[in-house]
This record gives C-alpha cells, structure tokens and sequence, in this order.
C-alpha cells in the first residue's frame, strides 16, 4: 500500500521518460521508433498522462494515412496495442525509478477521434482511462461539494445580501434630466 501523491508522481516521472528528446533509444512501440531517424520520414506520434483522483488518464496521439484506418476493427486493435506498449512501458519505469509495482488496469476501451488533414493522412487522438490499483484506503479522494467549502463564509455572505434593498433612498437628490418635459 502507498500514498497517492508518492504513486503519481512515480508515474509522472516515469512517463516523463518515454518524451522523444529524453533518450533516443529508448524503445516504448511507438511509430516514432521504426526505421532510420534521418534517412526516413518519421512519424508523428506520442503520449501524454494525465490524473483525476484514482484514475491516470493516457493519450495518444498519431498521424496516419487513410489508407491505414480500412478495416476499422485492425485500426482499432493497432490503438490498443499501443496503449499496451505505453503501460508496459510506464510500469518497466515505474518499477526502475520507485522498486516497487504499481497496477494499472484499463477502466474502458479507448476512445479514438479521428480528423482528416488532407485526403492522404488523418490525425488520431485517443484516451484510455487506467485504474491505479495498490492505493491506500484511507488516501481515496472524496468529492468535496461547494457547500463543504462555503461554510465559514456562509453567513458573511448572507450579511451581505441583506445589505441590498430594491427601494431607492428617499434623500436622492440626482437631478432630473433637463431635456425632458418633466425638468
């Protein structure tokens, strides 16, 4: 069991690793990685993580021709496979830089958007939400309502609102405006 904080800033810096300046030879299974970095055309692509209480949040993004989108369930196998490579990735890292494991499992099937940028290549954005799992029980996040919050400043605020009154003060000397017939 460990503390939250400890957990995702292991798994920040261990997805910090997988950045494309950081080491080049580095191997996660990404596109980026195939073929010589000078003599071919390398491909865009990457990840990015991103936390919301329990759940580390992974997205991925690609350029592809269109030619490789046909048939929809392989494109959609190849995404998977890559957020495969990403987690296997992240928790080799993790595992190197804190010596301890850390569980990750898939919370939903990804979610892919796929922009056209020309009648060649396409853009891909997908997330896949992960479960962090060997947290302890007394580190889960609770949702705090706004009324938790406002409590101190609750009667302040009321105070406050019974300043204001609809009624104009009887001693409003504004001046009238001369151009109606009234002044």
């Amino acid at each position: 069991m460990s503390n939250i904080l400890d957990v995702i800033k292991g798994l920040n810096q261990a997805a910090s690793k997988g950045y494309d300046a950081y080491d080049p030879d580095v191997e996660i299974g990404l596109k980026r990685e195939m073929g010589h970095p000078i003599l071919d055309s390398r491909v865009i692509d990457g990840f990015r993580v991103r936390f919301a209480a329990d759940k580390m949040i992974v997205t991925y993004q690609s350029e592809m021709r269109l030619e490789e989108l046909h048939p929809r369930n392989r494109f959609e196998n190849e995404v998977e496979a890559k957020f495969d490579d990403i987690i296997k990735f992240i928790k080799k890292e993790y595992k190197n830089i804190t010596k301890e494991s850390c569980s990750l499992t898939a919370d939903s099937d990804a979610h892919i958007l796929v922009q056209t940028t020309s009648r060649i290549h396409t853009w891909v954005q997908a997330t896949k939400q992960y479960n962090i799992g060997g947290l302890d029980d007394t580190d889960t996040v609770r949702r705090i309502s706004i009324r938790d919050i406002d409590k101190p400043y609750e009667k302040r605020f009321k105070d406050f609102l019974e300043l204001s009154t609809d009624k104009r003060p009887d001693n409003d000397k504004s001046s009238k405006n001369p151009e109606t017939p009234e002044g």
